[in-house]
């Protein structure tokens, strides 16, 4: 089954407010014990979400239900900074969030998160500071991040975003997933195998 191309994402969004905001915050280590990634959603921010001695939730904005439908998070610079671990993605995308919005963000980080089909696009911080306050006095706003025109857009307002050409180029053709493109092309990659002479 061929992968969906990727194009626009549309929903809700969510300011979570930071720079260099590394990979431990966004999963902790403790939580990295699985055999899969399911339910690791519910373990994102965890130890910014949750006071450590009283077990309370804290003003993280995560923990604001104006914002529980939001799939689309606006952030700072250096987005996923840290270690490699591919963790730090999937628990963001099993949390719901179908897009990034960031002044910067590590590379591994970067990549990782387009191998999931999860875009990732850079806007300068004078252009993104009205979108977030927009959000933040309408959380209902629906913002739209346009892979094809670069741009992301809410309400009135529509700045211009930024994306290394080859990652939109994968979203765009729907090559961003290397293993399910392994898996679609089985029998060709069998027939090439076979027709080598050092593959027995």
């Amino acid at each position: 089954m061929a992968i969906e191309p990727i194009t626009q994402v549309s929903g809700r969004a969510i300011h979570v407010p930071g720079a260099d905001i590394d990979t431990d915050r966004i999963i902790p280590a403790r939580f990295m014990k699985c055999v899969t990634f399911d339910g690791l959603g519910e373990y994102a921010f965890y130890d910014v979400r949750f006071d450590p001695e009283t077990g309370e939730k804290t003003n993280h904005p995560l923990n604001d239900d104006r914002f529980s439908q939001a799939s689309i998070m606006l952030t700072g610079i250096n987005f996923g900074c840290g270690s490699s671990r591919e963790h730090a993605p999937q628990s963001l995308g099993k949390y719901g969030f179908k897009a990034i919005v960031a002044e910067s963000y590590a590379e591994i980080f970067f990549g990782n998160s387009t191998t999931l089909g999860i875009p990732c696009v850079i806007a300068k911080k004078e252009e993104l500071d009205p979108l977030k306050a927009a959000v933040e006095a309408d959380p209902t706003l629906e913002v739209t991040i346009d892979i094809e025109n670069l741009t992301v857009s809410g309400g009135d307002i529509t700045i211009p975003v930024t994306i290394p050409d080859s990652a939109r180029h994968a979203l765009l053709s729907g090559k961003y997933d290397p293993i399910a493109e392994l898996l679609e092309n089985k029998e060709k990659i069998e027939a090439t195998a076979a027709s080598l002479s050092y593959v027995s």
